[in-house]
């Protein structure tokens, strides 16, 4: 091979003396074009890999979303991006999330269940048109909510057995239709995207309780330790909230194990939904649960037990037969700069506020203070206050 068949190669080929003699044939062959596609696509996978990195780097799953809603915004403007997605594997809780303009916003639609469109994704594991995925689910039931995001593509969120989950894209703000090559880069990046949500779903897993989807109580100690350290370090309070479910045996022996696991599974829900997303719900014992509030003080505290406390008060646990209204007592402990104390001594001391409460009645709250039971709060309940009647 001669000397200049060896340089024509990347930029040595333009300059080479026979492309420069037969340019007029190259162009008309269509050469150059063709390597002005190559060098796009070349571009779009360095893009992505970029995107793809920023993505891995990432800590939570909000932060991947947040991540993939500005890659795909960088290449396109969708009018809505909406995530469906299940955060616990064999259960059916959903959760959405939806960015508009890069932001998220309050969600527009909700969904139950995303099963019914596994079967779809199994057979086309890819994006697909949203008016052709229609067609094939034709289930009009399942279907009605995603038509709020008035979306144009949907994209599955890809599991090791089963989807995760679904993307909604609306439609591009700036009139154009998703072509192929758009379709083709949502499929490369949702295969990394995908991976990024397994392993942060996989590694929350091994932090929580399978049945509850609360924190494990390791999790939850190991946070403990590192908020009483910041306590002592600051003028920032740290609180802890032990609960336990009043005469939760008397509803196995009487009911069974299984409307015990459903009594603690709803009120798990419930707890969740009544705490920051910074606190730290866990599941702590067979029927009792934890609550790590972080820069919070007794009052405060209190104050959130209270709330759960008759939240609980009206909860709805669906069974049959019908079982007796549930009720929780809970017990409070404080940890402050002055409080020199380890986690598990402000467990036991948490736990000491909760054996008060039942002492006392139960379906109360006590709380506890550091050193000295220098304050004891408990409220009785209308239906505790008619027992006492004569």
């Amino acid at each position: 091979m001669k000397k200049d068949e060896k340089t024509a190669s990347g930029n040595d080929f333009f300059s080479n003396p026979k492309t420069i003699e037969n340019y007029a044939l190259l162009q008309d062959i269509g050469v150059f074009t063709y390597i002005d596609s190559l060098d796009l696509e070349i571009n779009n996978y360095k893009n992505l890999f970029t995107g793809v990195l920023d993505i891995f780097n990432r800590t939570t799953i909000n932060e991947i979303m947040e991540a993939t809603v500005w890659q795909i915004s960088d290449r396109f403007l969708p009018s809505i991006i909406v995530f469906i997605w299940k955060p616990m594997q064999n259960k059916e809780d959903i959760t959405v999330k939806c960015y508009k303009n890069y932001k998220l916003v309050d969600p527009i639609l909700q969904v139950d269940s995303i099963s019914i469109f596994e079967p779809f994704f199994r057979k086309h594991p890819e994006p697909a048109r949203f008016k052709y995925f229609c067609s094939e689910i034709n289930d009009d039931s399942s279907l009605k909510p995603l038509h709020m995001a008035e979306p144009e593509l949907v994209v599955p969120i890809l599991g090791l057995s089963e989807i995760s989950g679904l993307m909604l894209v609306g439609r591009n703000i700036l009139g154009e239709e998703y072509s192929q090559n758009d379709l083709a880069f949502l499929h490369n990046l949702m295969s990394f995207v995908s991976k990024a949500i397994q392993n942060h779903l996989h590694y929350e897993q091994t932090l929580r309780d399978l049945k509850t989807g609360l924190y494990s109580n390791g999790f939850f100690m190991d946070r403990l330790n590192q908020e009483i350290i910041k306590a002592r370090r600051s003028q920032n309070e740290t609180s802890i909230i032990i609960i336990g479910v009043d005469h939760f045996k008397e509803i196995n022996d009487t009911y069974g194990y299984l409307a015990g696991d459903m009594v603690l599974e709803n009120l798990a829900i419930a707890i969740k939904k009544n705490v920051r997303v910074e606190d730290v719900p866990s599941r702590f014992g067979v029927e009792e649960f934890t609550v790590l509030l972080p820069e919070t003080n007794k009052d405060l505290a209190f104050m959130v037990a209270e709330r759960l406390r008759t939240m609980v008060e009206t909860l709805k646990v669906t069974w049959e037969p019908q079982l007796p209204q549930v009720t929780i007592s809970l017990g409070v402990f404080t940890c402050t700069k002055k409080t020199n104390i380890t986690a598990n001594e402000a467990i036991k001391r948490a736990s000491e506020a909760l054996s008060i409460s039942r002492d006392m009645g139960r379906n109360r709250t006590t709380a506890l203070g550091s050193g000295l039971l220098n304050r004891i709060q408990h409220l009785e309940t209308e239906s505790t206050q008619k027992d006492k009647k004569p």
